[in-house]
């Protein structure tokens, strides 16, 4: 599948978020903070997923 530059952006953006949030969980492991890391890392997963179907959806190079 071809994709374009913003989408590879948008993207990378996302897994830089999540990796921190996850690594932070692990490096805390057993706190509140921990917990609401991993949450968040999810909660992350999610939004990229809409933002890059949104694009998808309306780009003319990727759709």
């Amino acid at each position: 599948m071809k994709t374009c530059t913003r989408f590879k952006r948008i993207k990378s953006g996302y897994e830089r978020d999540i990796t921190y949030l996850r690594n932070h969980s692990q490096r805390s492991a057993g706190t509140t903070a921990a917990k609401t890391s991993a949450t968040n890392a999810l909660a992350m997963k999610s939004l990229m997923a809409k933002a890059l179907g949104r694009h998808l959806g309306r780009c003319p190079i990727c759709g």
